[in-house]
């Protein structure tokens, strides 16, 4: 499986390259929309903006639908202030301690991009006495534009208003070793990996007993991705996103995660089950965790009134809605579980 590996992380990195906040993912959208298509299989832009597509199989009446999220953490214009700074809300659960001296780029509506840095607010420790003992949220730190603007006004020429985009650099790095580091990893890393698994099924022409659908989602950090657009006969769905790792889990980031429950409840116990058992027969690394704090597009399929039983796997990922970190063989061993369970 090693090139199909390669394959999912060079997509991986690609995607990672193009900004996609929520609420601003066309982009990601028409790259994704593209690359399924690429690969030969019938892909389709929902109304909400989602990517769905068809992996095929013989069986629609018990169906099965992957979900995994291109959209990401990331920032809107709040407030113009009148030293010419720019206060921002978050978009996702982006947290302001790790935002800090960040790069970003200020996305208007109608003008351009702007490059920018997030900062506190009175930055320069050799003047600010606080520095260390200030609280960082959104209201203690700032984009301070690189452009020579001076007051609230000078911003406005600009074309720059609230309610404009403000997207934060992924510093994407692939090391020697494997690893791959980067925000957005959560979840631009398991679209990377589910076109992995297209291409496996293209290159081997393989077709699964029972329909198999993808659905890229553009509205998972925000809660309300999966919410729709689940094809007739689907009867399963499995999230595949970001698989935690840290204190009291097992997980690592070389391993695939299985998610028996997470801040929304247990999972299906009969998928559970069968991914464990896929896993086994596929002779794939991985843990089985309870996630503290967490939510997935599955949970949102299921709010939105969907009969279906559901599951969450996801490579093992740290340090989540930071500067994350995973590996290649995460990005393995999940591919062998979706191989395992779907052929």
């Amino acid at each position: 499986m090693k090139e199909y590996v390669d394959f999912s992380v060079q997509k991986t990195v690609e995607l990672l390259a193009i900004d996609s906040p929520t609420g601003y993912t066309h982009d990601a959208e028409e790259y994704v929309l593209q690359e399924f298509g690429k690969l030969g299989f019938a892909a389709k832009r929902t109304n909400k903006g989602g990517i769905l597509v068809d992996l095929g199989g013989k069986d629609d009446t018990d169906a099965l639908l992957l979900e995994a999220h291109v959209d990401t953490l990331g920032g809107m214009v709040a407030e113009i202030k009148s030293n010419g700074r720019l206060r921002i809300t978050p978009l996702g659960g982006l947290n302001a301690n790790n935002a800090e001296a960040e790069n970003v780029r200020v996305v208007t509506k109608f003008d351009g991009t702007y490059e920018g840095t997030c900062q506190l607010c009175n930055a320069s420790i050799h003047v600010n006495r606080e520095y260390g003992s200030t609280e960082r949220n959104f209201n203690t730190v700032e984009i301070v534009l690189d452009q020579a603007v001076s007051s609230a006004e000078d911003v406005k020429k600009l074309g720059i208003g609230v309610g404009d985009i403000v997207c934060f650099e992924p510093r994407t790095r692939v090391t020697q070793t494997g690893y791959i580091k980067s925000r957005f990893l959560d979840d631009k890393l398991s679209v990377g990996i589910l076109l992995g698994f297209a291409k496996y099924l293209r290159d081997k022409g393989l077709t699964p007993v029972r329909r198999v659908y993808a659905h890229i989602t553009v509205y998972e950090e925000v809660g309300h991705g999966g919410a729709a657009s689940v094809p007739q006969g689907v009867t399963e769905a499995i999230s595949v996103d970001m698989g935690c790792v840290g204190d009291g889990l097992q997980c690592t980031e070389r391993q695939v995660s299985i998610c028996a429950k997470d801040s929304g409840g247990p999972y299906s116990y009969e998928v559970v089950k069968k991914l464990i058992a896929a896993a086994k027969k596929e002779d794939a690394d991985f843990a089985v965790d309870i996630y503290p704090g967490y939510g997935s597009d599955v949970e949102a399929t299921l709010s939105a009134g969907h009969d279906l039983r559901h599951g969450l796997i996801g490579a093992g990922v740290y340090a989540s809605h930071g500067y994350e970190r995973s590996h290649k063989d995460g990005v393995l061993h999940t591919l062998k579980v979706l191989r395992g369970y779907i052929l």
